[in-house]
């Protein structure tokens, strides 16, 4: 389309990227211009979600990356293989999540949910900063979820370790944690012209509740049918905030149907935000930034 941006000479990566709205964003974004880093779990999955961008955007300037975001060796030689092969990077779209339905530890030793769809984000964004900043005008978009206003956030028993565990309860933790992560980067990012925000891209029909108990399947797929936006849809919130000229040089923001909106009162406490990296710190083995 005439009005897309024209994103030619920029470099974007995507996690998330074979399939869902993470696939959807991958292709509207190539078809913009950019050459657009793909990254997925599984290369068969990949390949083909890499062929299928390659089709619909007539881009190629796209390549594929493999990452488990469950493992931090994966997430740290994936930023590691990012910054050989691209000395520019102008995007940055932590997309990949998932949820478990019981507690399950990573072979790091910690509670899946929270390590993929927070940590995971955390540490590779922090081991692309240097990248990103030098490339700037940059940003970086963080995908969040409306559920981080039913959150919680108990720093003694961060991931479940002491009971407590239940689907739902895990995922709005893991949401909050990036919303929270976003206002903290951005304020530690003010003047370097890299901008950080987060969304709710809506209630896609996505795979990402694959993991949900078996109890719970007959209704989220009634709810996929009858209320569930299509991933395109969803994508295209992500690419309203990774590419919209309305949102240049804005940091720190949530939003929710390209509207920004006040975050939970949680997510606003700069106490809160600074106990979350010190932790996070802690769980990456990342030095103090």
């Amino acid at each position: 389309m005439s009005d897309r941006p024209d994103l030619r000479g920029k470099t974007v990566l995507i996690t998330g990227a074979s399939a869902g709205i993470g696939l959807e964003a991958s292709a509207e974004i190539a078809a913009m211009g950019a050459e657009v880093v793909m990254v997925a779990r599984d290369r068969t999955r990949g390949e083909t979600a890499l062929a299928e961008v390659r089709r619909r955007s007539g881009s190629g300037a796209l390549s594929l990356h493999l990452c488990d975001f469950s493992s931090q060796p994966q997430i740290r030689a994936l930023a590691a293989e990012v910054r050989a092969a691209h000395p520019r990077l102008h995007l940055l779209v932590n997309n990949a999540g998932g949820v478990s339905s019981d507690r399950r530890e990573t072979p790091d030793g910690i509670e899946q949910t929270f390590a993929v769809n927070h940590l995971g984000p955390f540490l590779l964004t922090n081991l692309l900063l240097e990248v990103l900043v030098q490339s700037a005008p940059a940003r970086i978009v963080n995908v969040a979820s409306t559920g981080h206003y039913r959150a919680t956030l108990d720093f003694d028993n961060l991931g479940y370790e002491k009971g407590g565990y239940f689907i739902m309860r895990a995922y709005a933790r893991s949401k909050l944690a990036n919303v929270i992560f976003t206002r903290d980067l951005a304020r530690r990012l003010a003047g370097t012209g890299v901008t950080v925000t987060s969304l709710h891209p809506g209630a896609v029909a996505t795979e990402i509740w694959a993991g949900a108990p078996t109890w719970a399947r007959p209704a989220l797929a009634i709810a996929k049918h009858l209320f569930m936006i299509s991933p395109a849809e969803g994508a295209s919130r992500i690419v309203y905030l990774a590419t919209s000229p309305e949102v240049e040089g804005k940091s720190g923001g949530y939003y929710e149907k390209n509207v920004e909106r006040a975050p939970a009162k949680l997510a606003q406490d700069e106490a809160v935000a600074k106990r979350l990296w010190d932790a996070s710190v802690r769980l990456t083995g990342l030095a103090a930034l």
